[in-house]
């Protein structure tokens, strides 16, 4: 489809906005639809009531809530099992969570999806000296990539590749980009792999990163061959109130082993007070499809504009996507300063603070981030983010209602014309 020509902002957005709806947008509202109902019926199936929202106070024994809680986003998150707690931290944590209660001494980790989000490098024992890597523990790791050059997926693999599978405890994908130029892992090209895979290791724990996927698609890695995965709460899964948090879903055996590993032995899933927290995170997940929903419009629209001012995007406008991640490849540090500028300045919060570069913990580059959100961090509330590094790529995402990233994109595009 050819673009128009662009005579002034609010002309490029009312035509990105026609094409939009008699395309894409459709698409994601049916899917909104189909994974509101999957969310209700989890709701429906295991009676929940107001009787579940109290928490139980000191060891948290017997937390009736909590136990609803985890059946509820397990069967929402179509896996056998699940833990959802606030006392994981971030998505990073409930990764780690997930590893280190799979993973023993004299294990193997093998990462399909090449090397994997920054943050896990440390948690690896690729990066730092720390004593509670994984490697420092006596797990070793390997990795390569099922993507091609071009993007596309392959489930073909050489000799050196067959070794490392077939020697490997775990596999893992992660389906998100993270910091990367590579497009998101469908689930349809997720459940190819796995498949590949299989064949060579069919005993291997298969483990997915979930991070920024939830609701993306009609069913969740762990509905199409994955033994367990792992994602934040202040992402998709929280629905944009939930405070803090996240989740770990999957096999039963393997539950209960990382259960065991946020708490301890004996006690597992079985303690922990909720913070009066279980109706907010059951409110989050029951507005995640739709919120969800419309931070991918925020994205598409994004896409459909960068395009049409001719700048590069990805993915495109109107392709199929597995994560609420845009890609924006802005050359130098200055238009990444640009851009950053503008999402803080139509935020919500700390609209009039200006963003600089600076260093996070764990990650190895310097980070610029940009969004003043509600929930400090939310990667669900409109954000941009990038490590300040060639070719200076940005990562757009987010958005809790469509109207706000449509205001930033106007803005941009205001800008660019101006």
């Amino acid at each position: 489809m050819s673009h128009p020509t662009i005579t002034n902002a609010e002309t490029l957005i009312h035509d990105a906005e026609n094409a939009l709806q008699e395309t894409v947008f459709p698409h994601l509202e049916a899917l909104c639809h189909a994974n509101t109902e999957r969310v209700l019926n989890a709701m429906k199936r295991h009676r929940l009531g107001e009787e579940h929202f109290a928490c139980v106070t000191g060891y948290g024994h017997h937390d009736m809530g909590r136990e609803v809680l985890d059946k509820i986003f397990a069967d929402a998150l179509e896996a056998e099992s699940a833990l959802v707690r606030p006392h994981i931290v971030s998505g990073t944590h409930a990764l780690s969570l997930a590893l280190n209660g799979c993973l023993h001494h004299g294990d193997a980790l093998l990462s399909v999806t090449g090397r994997p989000y920054d943050t896990l490098e440390e948690v690896i024992g690729l990066r730092g000296e720390s004593k509670q890597s994984l490697k420092a523990k006596g797990v070793t790791y390997d990795e390569f990539s099922v993507f091609e050059d071009d993007g596309r997926i392959r489930t073909s693999f050489s000799d050196a590749e067959i070794t490392l599978i077939q020697n490997a405890s775990m596999l893992y994908l992660q389906r998100s980009r993270g910091y990367s130029t590579r497009q998101p892992m469908t689930l349809v090209a997720m459940q190819a792999v796995i498949e590949a895979l299989k064949v060579y290791n069919p005993t291997a724990i298969v483990m997915v990163d979930n991070c920024y996927g939830e609701f993306l698609e009609a069913h969740e890695p762990t509905a199409i061959g994955a033994d367990i995965m792992a994602g934040s709460l202040i992402k998709n899964p929280g629905g944009g109130i939930v405070p803090a948090g996240g989740y770990v879903a999957g096999r039963a055996d393997l539950i209960e082993q990382v259960a065991e590993c946020l708490t301890c032995a004996g006690i597992g899933a079985n303690g922990g007070y909720m913070f009066e927290l279980t109706r907010t995170f059951l409110q989050g997940l029951f507005l995640a499809p739709n919120v969800v929903k419309e931070a991918v419009k925020g994205m598409c629209l994004s896409a459909y504009v960068l395009e049409a001012l001719g700048m590069q995007a990805s993915p495109r406008w109107d392709a199929d996507r597995s994560d609420i991640i845009q890609t924006l490849w802005l050359q130098t540090p200055e238009r990444q300063m640009a851009f950053a500028k503008l999402v803080q300045e139509w935020s919500p919060v700390s609209s009039y603070i200006t963003p600089v570069p600076a260093h996070a913990p764990g990650y190895e580059s310097e980070l610029i981030m940009a969004g003043g959100t509600f929930i400090d961090g939310s990667s669900i509330e409109l954000s941009a983010d990038g490590p300040v590094r060639p070719p200076y790529t940005f990562y757009f995402q987010g958005g809790l209602v469509y109207s706000h990233a449509r205001l930033v994109v106007l803005k941009f595009v205001e800008q660019f014309l101006s």
